[in-house]
């Protein structure tokens, strides 16, 4: 159990005052809700012993019915005070949850899968929150007002009393019976839930394919199937919780109302206790219902809550595989001289070489460029940069500083990357450009969008830069995108920039247009440029062609033409495709 709930104790001690002082409230409800009765008994004595007159009567009357505004109006406030707190702590375990998905490697979504994920921010969390919030007016209830009324009622008839507690034993034997059951349940329940969330994400996200597949009934089948499979294991929940387990927990409720009908009652009769008492008495017992009852409630809001708080416990234990281990606070900015050393790299232990023993170096300013075949690191090599992946140690050097000693802030807030696979928000284009600069002004946005060379094509849209481009950017094309993301990353300015094939979607007169702007506006800063056609890298101070885990050429586009191998090749083949074309 304190592993189960390690992660709530902190919120618990944050919101302690506010806890206790519900608590305090409930008990304070309770005792007055167990007055009533007690008066009750009184005036229903008086009235048989003709002891009263109707004064009295209205005089308890308004008695009664002031209590009961009392009970409501502090009923209100430890709703407020306990149901809030648990929308507050709700509100900061999505929060914590969240931050530590921002903190996961690229590793663990590789592995992941996003339904889950979602599901764990949904549908677990709230089953947490109902746990500590509802779950602890249940439980304050159960212990306070359990002893409380069976004091009251042992007050009144010992005898009685046990015979209406009797069957309160094969509660036990229930919950024991059924706990594990709902717990086991509930998970499975959950785990689906998390399926069929997955499969909607993914056919939403996916529908251009499926529609261009014909594949809608396909994708319908599939989705009634994962939707069908989590109906079942509802309705394998509900058998057990509602169907069995509540109607149990009731004929245990009605057998004591029952012992106490026919022998308090009878004692009633024979004036062992009197009238009023008996009627108190069974008013006692109707508020025993409710702890009753509550057990059951408790124990399937405690099964429900614990088997989502393991869930999410399963994602809080995974240890971002990326931190910073030993970074030197002094190192601010950095002016984008970068240097490789003998770097050997393999994605994992027994995985083909990536990299073996490479070295270079590019001066602070200047331009690189990688080339290589499908498959050959180009990619990777970014990727061990940025510290998407951990590089090992000694092995790459940013302005003399080993990788390791650059904190991740610092190493991301300087370097900018365009990806191969363009990601834009559902906002306005202007959002999406200020993204890295939420200050940029407008004039600012659009300066830089001319430089990307998507100005045009953005003032055409009917709300030009206000336009909102769906999720994804769905209603652009795939070279507005990537222009759309250049722009991002130069209004940014980063110190170093990266284009990972970021212009592979543009015909070859706006890439050139593209590059003429960077060398233009980028002459002191470093920039490193994936692409495939070797027109988009000539401009560049250095070329690096990589093969088999080596870098095979490196030298100049003039250079590694002379020197007629690996570089020489492709480029004559671009050059033939290309008056192909023509």
């Amino acid at each position: 159990m304190k592993e189960t709930f390690k992660r709530l104790i902190p919120f618990l001690k944050k919101n302690l005052h506010k806890i206790l002082f519900g608590i305090f409230l409930i008990i304070l409800v309770d005792v007055a809700q167990l007055t009533i009765p007690k008066v009750m008994q009184i005036t229903i004595d008086k009235i048989g012993a003709r002891a009263i007159d109707k004064t009295g009567i209205l005089h308890i009357s308004l008695f009664l019915v002031g209590l009961s505004l009392v009970i409501a109006g502090i009923r209100y406030l430890w709703r407020i005070l306990l149901i809030g707190t648990s929308w507050e702590i709700d509100r900061d375990i999505r929060q914590m949850y969240y931050e530590h998905l921002m903190r996961l490697s690229r590793n663990f979504y590789n592995k992941s899968h996003t339904g889950d994920l979602m599901a764990y921010a949904t549908n677990d969390l709230r089953a947490v929150r109902m746990l500590i919030g509802f779950g602890f007016v249940v439980a304050v209830d159960i212990i306070f007002l359990s002893i409380s009324t069976i004091f009251f009622m042992v007050s009144y008839n010992l005898k009685l009393t046990l015979m209406a507690v009797a069957p309160l034993p094969l509660l036990s034997i229930i919950i024991m019976v059924f706990g594990k059951k709902i717990h086991f349940y509930f998970s499975k329940v959950q785990k689906h839930f998390a399926t069929l969330s997955g499969k909607v994400q993914e056919s939403i996200s996916g529908i251009r394919v499926v529609k261009s597949f014909v594949q809608e009934e396909a994708e319908l089948e599939k989705m009634s199937k994962s939707a069908y499979d989590y109906l079942i294991e509802n309705i394998n929940l509900v058998k057990i919780s509602q169907g069995i387990f509540h109607p149990f927990m009731f004929l245990v409720i009605n057998l004591s109302m029952m012992i106490v009908l026919v022998f308090g009652g009878e004692y009633a009769i024979v004036g062992e206790i009197s009238m009023g008492a008996f009627i108190a008495f069974f008013q006692y017992l109707g508020m025993l219902v409710w702890p009753m009852i509550a057990v059951g409630q408790i124990v399937n809001m405690y099964q429900r809550g614990t088997a989502s708080l393991k869930r999410i416990n399963s994602i809080f234990d995974v240890e971002p595989e990326i931190v910073d281990e030993s970074p030197d606070e002094n190192i601010k900015e950095l002016k984008g001289d970068i240097s490789v050393r003998n770097l050997s790299f393999r994605y994992k232990e027994g995985a083909p070489l990536i990299f073996d023993n490479i070295s270079f170096d590019l001066e602070a300013g200047k331009t690189l460029a990688l080339v290589g075949r499908t498959g050959s690191g180009k990619s990777t090599l970014i990727d061990l940069l940025t510290r998407v992946y951990n590089p090992p140690r000694n092995t790459i050097y940013i302005d003399g500083h080993e990788i390791y000693n650059i904190s991740l802030e610092n190493l991301r807030h300087n370097i900018v990357m365009v990806p191969q696979d363009i990601f834009l928000f559902s906002d306005s284009i202007a959002g999406n450009v200020s993204l890295g600069r939420p200050d940029a002004t407008r004039k600012e946005i659009e300066s830089i969008a001319q430089k990307a060379q998507v100005y045009c094509d953005i003032i055409q849209f009917e709300n030009g830069f206000d336009t909102i481009i769906g999720e994804r950017g769905v209603t652009l094309s795939g070279g507005q995108k990537q222009r759309l993301a250049i722009s991002r990353a130069l209004l940014s300015d980063p110190n170093i920039l990266i284009l990972d094939d970021a212009l592979s979607a543009v015909d070859t007169k706006t890439e050139k247009d593209i590059l003429d702007t960077l060398i233009e506006t980028r002459k002191n800063k470093t920039t490193i440029i994936i692409a495939h056609r070797i027109s988009s890298l000539q401009h560049a101070d250095k070329i690096i062609v990589l093969d088999n885990a080596k870098i095979a050429e490196m030298g100049t586009h003039e250079e590694l033409l002379a020197i007629n191998g690996i570089y020489r090749d492709i480029y004559e083949k671009q050059q033939l495709e290309e008056k192909l074309e023509k």
